[in-house]
């Protein structure tokens, strides 16, 4: 997919289905280990654990296709900076790469399906996502994540996506990084109900901010791992909030917890919301604000987004029916 092509199907789709938890699922499978620096990044170079990681991906996709939805899949590269490839052993190896190929031909394997279904290459901040006090600013983050933005723009994805941000002056640092690269990108920030970043910078702020230093501009921006409430009433909120803030963001991937970021890092156990209300509740906000990319993010499997596809399926009939 070309980059002209990615933004065509973006502005020409309804509605796009976003795959859910892939990272929590794994972790919850006892006979596999995560990486402690690459997480799910290098589950790709052994047989058992890329089998795993595949089933996963699949039931997303076998999703997508049934309803007959797009589709945005995102590359197992959430923690594949060079400073944990290294670390993790797997220096001069093209993890970013090797990520890319690997989700393409899952795609390719699906024949014509395969032409509603986009790839991001997927990165997030160098430190906790749920800790703003982490978060490096804007100079150092642009310098950190350049790296891994060049691999994963060199490997062909449709665009890239800058994800589980807590904090303005790395989300910025990011998004120049992501700029430099020529590729379509976004950015997706994590929200507090009042209307803020993790940080406290308010939404408003925050997208002007990046829209006004970075050049190109995202395409657009979302909120992921925040539940669906949070993300409505953050949206919403009267100072924190704004037209631009809703026109710019377009998509949820939501939570099943109704907690606090504090909260769930704490969490020792899952805590799961039943798929029906998942999907009704995702696909209700999505409708009342517009949003147009909907799917999970911890706490979802493929009973939430199946219930969440079969929703927004039917809203995509009722508006093409003559």
């Amino acid at each position: 997919m070309n980059h002209k092509f990615f933004t065509d199907f973006l502005a020409n789709s309804a509605c796009i289905l976003g795959e859910g938890a892939v990272i929590e699922r794994l972790r919850r499978n006892e006979v596999l280990e995560l990486d402690p620096y690459l997480v799910n990044s290098a589950f790709i170079y052994d047989k058992a654990k890329r089998a795993a990681l595949e089933a996963i991906c699949r039931q997303y996709l076998d999703i997508g296709r049934r309803f007959g939805l797009p589709l945005l899949m995102s590359t197992p590269t959430w923690r594949a900076s060079r400073e944990r490839i290294d670390a993790a052993g797997y220096a001069g190896i093209n993890v970013n790469g090797d990520n890319v190929r690997f989700l393409d031909e899952l795609r390719q394997s699906y024949g014509e399906y395969a032409e509603k279904v986009i790839i991001c290459g997927l990165m997030s901040c160098r430190g906790d996502a749920y800790n703003p006090g982490e978060a490096l600013a804007v100079a150092e983050a642009e310098e950190f994540h350049t790296w891994q933005a060049a691999r994963l723009a060199d490997a062909g994805v449709d665009f890239l996506l800058a994800a589980t941000l807590p904090a303005l002056s790395e989300a910025t640092g990011l998004a120049l990084a992501l700029a430099a690269t020529g590729t379509p990108y976004m950015v997706s920030f994590v929200v507090r109900p009042q209307g803020t970043l993790l940080d406290g910078t308010p939404l408003k702020d925050a997208i002007v901010a990046i829209d006004d230093a970075v050049t190109p501009r995202p395409v657009a921006y979302l909120i992921n791992c925040t539940h669906v409430s949070f993300a409505r009433a953050a949206l919403m909120h009267e100072t924190n909030s704004s037209p631009l803030v809703r026109q710019r963001i377009i998509g949820l991937l939501a939570n099943t917890a109704e907690l606090s970021p504090e909260e769930l890092n704490d969490s020792t156990s899952l805590v799961e919301e039943e798929p029906q209300a998942f999907g009704r509740s995702v696909a209700r906000l999505g409708k009342e604000l517009g949003l147009k990319i909907l799917g999970g993010c911890c706490g979802t499997d493929d009973r939430h987004i199946r219930s969440l596809a079969a929703l927004l399926a039917e809203e995509v009939q009722r508006h093409t029916e003559p």
